[in-house]
């Protein structure tokens, strides 16, 4: 029955597009709870909206308007460091600032409001030909990244007063890591949107680590978990005609309650 949704290019571009933010998100999603930084993904994906709704407003496209400012404020947020993470009241007011001016420029927006709704909950039916390759590029752009300084990154997570003593560059690592934040958030937010791009991040990565121990069946398991999800989310989608973002989500919730029964 699968093989038959396959004849439809929509159906073809969102499960390409979903594999390439499930495996992203899963790998970023493991080093962002091995750093304590979960924050890092809800700010930038706020702060990512913002971006998203002017990119619509002036004509643009909403994954390069997200991408540019996700960056932008991945970088800041990588040289402030530990600063910005005791300042919570500060983080949430420039969060809800940046919200609040993004509805703001989707008031501006004049095209049709379904944009709205993609850009808050995803629309992975709709993705482009254009979307898929940008999405591709990204994607290899930030995996190589991510393996080149992957070592230095994990003894850092776990390490950072070692590896500082070892003539590791926190900051340049911190600053090097929040752009692959921004990045995986951005490619995220194309499958399940911005408001829930949080759990396709960080779901899988920290449903792998409660059942297993080691570093390489955690770090596998999320990709496969992550991957297992949106593809089971689209193919549900699929099935009922219900939103994907419902169904990937409600798997995550599913799969974090079972991972918790398995630990006890």
């Amino acid at each position: 029955m699968l093989d038959s949704y396959f004849h439809y290019e929509f159906v073809r571009h969102a499960f390409v597009a979903g594999s390439l933010a499930a495996i992203l998100g899963a790998i970023v999603g493991y080093f962002v709870i091995l750093r304590h930084v979960s924050f890092a993904v809800h700010a930038l994906a706020h702060i990512g909206f913002t971006g998203a709704t002017g990119a619509a407003m002036l004509g643009w496209s909403s994954l390069e308007g997200m991408l540019a400012i996700a960056v932008i404020a991945g970088m800041t947020i990588g040289a402030i460091g530990e600063r910005l993470q005791r300042s919570d009241v500060a983080i949430g007011m420039v969060l809800s600032v940046a919200l609040g001016i993004g509805m703001l420029f989707l008031s501006f927006y004049q095209g049709f409001s379904g944009q709205a709704t993609s850009i808050l909950f995803g629309n992975i039916f709709g993705i482009t030909d254009e979307q898929v390759i940008q999405m591709f590029f990204l994607f290899l752009v930030t995996v190589t990244l991510l393996l080149m300084g992957s070592r230095r990154l994990f003894f850092a997570s776990l390490h950072p007063d070692l590896a500082e003593a070892r003539g590791v560059s926190l900051a340049y690592l911190s600053m090097s890591f929040m752009f692959l934040i921004a990045v995986a958030v951005t490619l995220a937010s194309q499958v399940v949107g911005i408001l829930l791009v949080f759990a396709l991040v960080i779901g899988p990565a920290s449903i792998a680590m409660r059942v297993t121990r080691y570093f390489w069946s955690g770090f596998l398991g999320s990709i496969a978990i992550a991957l297992v999800t949106v593809w089971s989310g689209i193919f549900l989608a699929c099935l009922t005609n219900w939103p994907p973002s419902f169904w990937i989500t409600g798997i995550l919730f599913l799969g974090y309650l079972a991972a918790g029964i398995i630990k006890r």
